[in-house]
């Protein structure tokens, strides 16, 4: 079978086939027709069939078809005027009705086409099955239906059969379907035309044309008469149509209520929520069976009571209000939250939707309650609350809502001025090292500990909260004076001190508190908890476990570290530091044989900053790692460039401080390499400077740190030795070349027995250990004399030199005053001896 693409290819060559073959079969009958036998007669019916035929239907009624004038006509000229005559008037026919339905001239072509096909055709048939056509309204009448009947079926058949090729052809559906569809039901016009045509025909015969036209105003009257009848009966068959319609609709619609009256009784039956029909005053009038399992009654308990019965008594006068307002008819729906009392006692919460119902009038009838039970996701919103305000190991509350109740405190303070009240900040003192030892499951437990003996040293009414870690915060409210804060701190410290049993450990810690009173005026409880935690600080500054009352010079000196830290971290980068370097002396021959290198800040406003004052801050925030590798590449710089000018001899080193920070570096090897390599520096000439406290806090990767550092070449040294952890038993491991003694003990070895005891032991063991001895804090002649008799091998001190620049301290390297130094330590020793 050809498929649609093919069909449609094929559809303009098949219709101008036809257009041609139309062409031949018009031009054949042309020169067939005797024109000189039409006559008048013929005239004047084609002039009719033109005119009006085409335009003249008759309606067969409950039919899809309509019996055209014209192809009567057509079917009559062919019985009284032959073939050629009713071919050529059959062509003009469609061209004429064509031109009404269609501007295209192919189309026009095409219709006029197929009328002169099966008019040429059916021209043939009754020829050769039943001879001269003119003459068969006169002969025997069985062969003249028989002949009438051929000529409707011909026609029938080629006239709908090559219209119905060629639309089947051109929209690609199948011909069979195209005709059933469209054109079988037209053979009834076909037949009737030819019917109407063989009696006029017959009557003409008999009568004449002219006696048949005297007749034609009855046919008229009779046509517009049928018409009218066709009218009335199509308006009684549309008035029946529509009373059947109405009928149809009617059952329709009482089935579609049935059907939703049972579709809703099926939903509210089966509905997952509770759903319950309620009067205006309040009683069930109908429930289903989610509703009774919410609240825990049976749909009979329910049926004999009212919605107030089940609602919580804090839900009632709200429940109240908004059933009046339905009532009244001021609202149509509404949606809120409800408690039901269950039947068990519990309390359900419920989202409750209300619809109310109307009746025909628009008045309020009843009302449709919606209730889900939403007790568990209530449950969840109050435990999601309390976690977002409480801390999870403790149970206290955290800094959010701490923050809330200071909040607070603050307005109720300004609405009575009086008020008096403060905040205490509390931190553990040596937290961290029982996290570290016993591990964070004790110090947890350490936590919940504190907590509880916080708790317990407050009065109702006050707020004790953890911010995290080891802090916490208490609220003090309607103090009567300062000593109130003060006397709940040392409760306070004294319950903390009190020591915990926690997994078979005995642990014990103290806190240092930071208080901050009302009385300074706040208008922020940041602020408040700001001061009470610098307050703290101070405490912890001081010497740790005991208490501070925050005041305002506090806050000047917090605010001053804050400008300091700022304008550190511009300084590095503004290249505001500077290196001074004090001398080290050898105490045997009064020469300089090292220098150690001391930083400096010269601030562009506040001028000279000393490192006592920077330096604690710069270890805090991390800034000294930067700070320090500046350190240590100046140094190593400075000391090439003065060993380039030939200032200082081979001999001479330069010694560089490092930090925790510094120490702790996973790169300081690389950096110390790349200080060397990059001032063209001997690894021998640099010495690095630590303290005792920095290698005892990890003995493992000290001596680790220190071996590398060893490895490459630089001398190593410990600052401050003596004031630290008890090193002793370890500092045999230590590949350390040089002990520096601290300056508390040489400056006060003079007066006190005990330090020059002291400094002789470090001496001996420094000896034993083959390492250098290192005096710090030199500053009077006595302390240099004792030192060179306990066999000291360096001094430092003001004695010598204080710290200098650069240009002053390559001086001191050729300077004699040291020499002289030395020289009266030996005569006056030379003397004593004597």
């Amino acid at each position: 079978m050809l498929d649609s693409t093919k069909k449609q290819r094929i559809a303009q060559p098949y219709m101008w086939a036809v257009i041609a073959l139309g062409a031949v079969a018009c031009a054949y009958t042309i020169t067939q027709l005797e024109i000189h036998s039409l006559g008048l007669r013929f005239a004047l019916i084609g002039l009719v069939t033109l005119a009006f035929g085409s335009r003249v239907y008759v309606k067969i009624p409950r039919v899809r078809g309509q019996i055209s004038v014209s192809d009567t006509f057509s079917f009559l000229v062919l019985l009284l005027f032959d073939g050629e005559a009713a071919i050529l008037l059959a062509a003009a026919d469609a061209f004429c009705s064509s031109l009404r339905m269609t501007k295209k001239k192919s189309v026009m072509a095409f219709n006029a086409a197929v009328y002169v096909c099966s008019t040429f055709v059916t021209v043939a048939v009754l020829r050769l099955g039943f001879g001269d056509i003119r003459s068969l309204p006169l002969g025997d009448q069985s062969v003249y239906i028989s002949a009438v009947c051929a000529m409707a079926l011909v026609q029938y058949i080629l006239n709908s059969g090559l219209v119905a090729v060629g639309v089947a052809l051109r929209s690609g559906v199948p011909l069979w379907q195209m005709w059933r569809q469209n054109f079988l039901w037209t053979s009834i016009t076909y037949f009737a035309g030819a019917s109407a045509a063989g009696i006029i025909a017959k009557l003409v015969e008999s009568f004449g044309l002219y006696a048949f036209l005297a007749t034609a105003p009855i046919v008229v009257v009779v046509y517009f008469t049928y018409c009218t009848y066709l009218k009335n009966v199509e308006a009684s068959t549309k008035q029946a149509d529509l009373a059947r319609q109405h009928a149809l609709e009617v059952q329709q619609h009482m089935e579609a209520l049935r059907a939703s009256e049972e579709r809703f009784r099926s939903a509210f039956d089966n509905a997952t929520i509770g759903m319950g029909v309620v009067s205006l005053e309040g009683r069930w009038l109908q429930v289903n069976r989610s509703l009774c399992e919410i609240v825990g009654f049976g749909e009979a308990e329910l049926l004999e009571s009212d919605v107030q019965r089940v609602t919580h008594r804090d839900d009632l006068v709200a429940l109240d209000e908004q059933m009046q307002r339905f009532a009244v008819g001021s609202v149509s729906s509404h949606q809120t939250e409800v408690r039901y009392c269950h039947k068990g006692g519990k309390e359900v919460w419920t989202h409750l939707g209300m619809s109310l119902v109307r009746d025909g009038e628009a008045k309020p009838l009843h009302l449709i309650f919606q209730i889900q039970d939403i007790t568990d996701r209530k449950r969840a919103e109050e435990q999601l609350l309390h976690d977002a305000f409480h801390d999870a190991l403790t149970g206290l509350p955290n800094r959010a809502l701490f923050m809330d109740h200071v909040k607070m405190a603050i307005q109720r303070s300004r609405r009575s001025g009086d008020r008096l009240f403060a905040a205490l900040f509390l931190d553990l003192d040596r937290f961290k090292v029982i996290n570290d030892s016993l591990g964070h499951m004790v110090g947890d437990q350490l936590l919940v500990g504190i907590a509880h003996r916080l708790e317990a040293c407050l009065r109702p009414g006050d707020t004790v909260a953890r911010l995290g870690g080891d802090e916490f915060t208490i609220l003090l409210e309607d103090l009567t004076g300062t000593e109130d804060a003060i006397e709940v701190a040392r409760r306070v410290q004294e319950a903390v001190t009190q020591p915990f049993n926690i997994g078979g450990h005995e642990v014990f810690t103290t806190a240092s508190i930071g208080i901050a009173l009302s009385n300074t005026g706040y208008e922020r409880a940041e602020d408040l908890l700001r001061d009470a935690d610098t307050a703290m600080y101070r405490a912890k500054m001081e010497g740790k476990k005991r208490h501070v009352v925050f005041d305002k010079g506090m806050h000047d000196r917090a605010m001053e570290l804050l400008q300091i830290e700022t304008d550190l971290r511009r300084a590095i980068t503004r290249k505001e530091f500077f290196l001074n370097y004090q001398p080290i002396v050898s105490l045997a021959t009064g020469k300089v044989l090292s220098f150690e290198a001391l930083v400096r800040w010269r601030h562009p406003e506040r001028g000279l900053v000393m490192p006592s004052e920077f330096v604690p801050v710069a270890e805090e925030t991390g800034l000294i790692v930067p700070l320090g590798l500046w350190v240590l590449n100046e140094a190593c710089r400075q000391m090439r460039s003065w060993q380039k000018q030939g200032l200082a001899g081979e001999q001479v080193t330069v010694s560089v401080n490092l930090s925790s920070r510094q120490f702790s570096q996973a790169d300081l090897i690389e950096q110390v390499s790349s200080a060397l390599r990059e001032s063209g520096l001997r690894p021998a000439n640099l010495k690095l400077e630590i303290t005792e406290s920095m290698v005892m806090e990890n003995i493992d990767t000290a001596i680790d740190m220190l071996t590398q550092l060893r490895g490459l070449g630089v001398g190593l040294a410990i600052d401050d030795f003596g004031t630290g952890y008890s090193s002793l038993s370890y500092l045999h491991r230590f590949p350390i070349d040089t002990l520096k003694i601290d300056r508390s003990f040489v400056t006060q070895m003079t007066d006190n027995a005990e330090n020059a005891e002291i400094v002789r032991t470090i001496v001996t063991l420094a000896r034993s250990l083959s390492m250098d001895v290192i005096a710090e804090g030199v500053e009077t002649r006595e302390q240099l004399r004792q030192l060179g008799s306990l066999g000291c091998d360096y001094g430092q001190g003001y004695l010598f030199s204080r710290p200098v620049g650069a240009g002053q301290a390559v001086a001191l390297l050729t300077d004699d005053e040291f020499t002289q130094l030395t020289d009266s330590l030996e005569v006056a020793e030379g003397a004593l001896a004597a």
